[in-house]
């Protein structure tokens, strides 16, 4: 018998990983099962490892997206509408103008490479 305290907090943790279930369900995890154990181990894998890609990535960008859901992630910060440009053998992305996530993608970035973005 767990005491009060002790019972909300396995409860708590139990409702983080069913939200971690129902996020993978509803991507990667929706292509399973094959007929072959062996693919679906890799797949397995490889959806978790994106997964926690995925989600560190958001958590760099900042606050808005830490609680988010894979594919609002996949759909702000992964899927970006820009234009790559090539000149003098340096590739340059242009963002586009009042794009909502460009704060978010700029941190991110910014907290990758440790370095600040260029203006173009």
């Amino acid at each position: 018998m767990l005491d009060t305290v002790t019972a909300d907090k396995v409860h708590r943790g139990h409702a983080i990983i069913e939200q971690v279930h129902a996020d993978l369900k509803n991507c990667a995890l929706a292509h399973l099962p094959s007929g072959r154990f062996a693919a679906n181990s890799a797949w397995l894998v490889l959806a978790v490892m994106a997964f926690n890609l995925t989600r560190a990535a958001a958590t760099i960008a900042g606050t808005r997206l830490a609680k988010a859901t894979t594919a609002t992630i996949r759909r702000t910060l992964i899927t970006v509408p820009a234009r790559i440009a090539s000149s003098a053998r340096r590739l340059t992305l242009h963002l586009p103008r009042n794009w909502p996530w460009a704060t978010e993608w700029n941190q991110l970035f910014t907290n990758t490479w440790r370095r600040k973005p260029q203006a173009t």
